[in-house]
């Protein structure tokens, strides 16, 4: 890629997070910001451009780079710590053979991917309390999260996606996804420029049948057929009216003509 076009896509990428981060308030002066880094495009980038915004940034704040090393077979353990050493970035690697756990599990041909996050969320939570992180970063971006929002009404009959910014449930965390903005195809070209050197998922990159696969290989066609309807829908998590949805928790429906009813017998 031409160093001027990467130029220009580094610089849309960097204006798409720090809108995130400004929009939903992600870091406060004095923050420590647990990057979690995978070995895959979108971590790379997230780190990236949170280095690059921490330079030019309004507010003082730290990065940590924290990689769970999961002792899947063939994992290159050299990797990562030799990137961020030459970057200068501070780090930490986490063993803990989560590998093993899922294998054992999880029966052959099913999904490992829901394990597999609920044991990596614990580890990375409890390494952020060691560390004093007050926040954490994970590399989700605009297409998982309109992905999400599908796996959970195909397969789990909710409207619920993935927020750009969350307390976990024990209040103690706060976690944060600086490329909610992002498009994956913009980062997937950004990471072939930079040269990241990526480290594959062979856990569950393998399991061709993933729902997150169907998903995925249906929102592509959508944008095929229609360019712009993955920005509109994920726009449409940011405009949400709950009186024209269906959830009574969320909207009183039952006080829906109340008021009339007692007007008209006080009447």
């Amino acid at each position: 890629m031409p160093s001027r076009t990467l130029a220009r896509l580094k610089a849309s990428l960097r204006g798409q997070t720090g809108k995130a981060i400004g929009d939903y308030e992600m870091i406060a002066d004095g923050d420590r910001v647990m990057v979690c880094l995978s070995g895959g495009k979108d971590s790379y980038t997230m780190l990236d451009m949170l280095t690059s915004l921490r330079r030019r940034a309004p507010v003082a704040f730290e990065l940590i780079a924290v990689n769970l090393d999961q002792k899947q077979p063939g994992f290159p353990a050299d990797v990562l710590p030799s990137y961020l050493e030459q970057l200068g970035v501070p780090y930490q690697i986490v063993t803990e053979d989560t590998h093993s756990i899922v294998k054992r599990v999880i029966p052959d041909g099913k999904t490992m991917c829901g394990l597999c996050s609920r044991l990596r969320r614990g580890v990375l939570y409890r390494t952020a309390a060691e560390l004093g992180a007050t926040k954490i970063a994970l590399g989700h971006h605009r297409d998982d999260i309109v992905e999400t929002l599908f796996l959970n009404m195909f397969f789990g009959g909710r409207l619920k996606a993935m927020p750009p910014k969350l307390r976990s449930d024990d209040g103690r965390h706060i976690v944060i996804r600086p490329l909610a903005y992002c498009a994956e195809r913009d980062i997937a070209r950004y990471a072939r420029g930079r040269g990241f050197p990526i480290i594959p998922c062979r856990l569950c990159g393998s399991q061709e049948n993933a729902q997150r696969r169907q998903i995925k290989a249906m929102l592509a066609q959508w944008e095929r057929d229609d360019p712009g309807r993955i920005a509109r829908l994920f726009r449409s998590l940011q405009h949400v009216t709950p009186s024209h949805l269906a959830d009574s928790s969320l909207f009183d429906f039952a006080a829906i003509g109340r008021a009339e009813a007692v007007c008209q017998s006080d009447g």
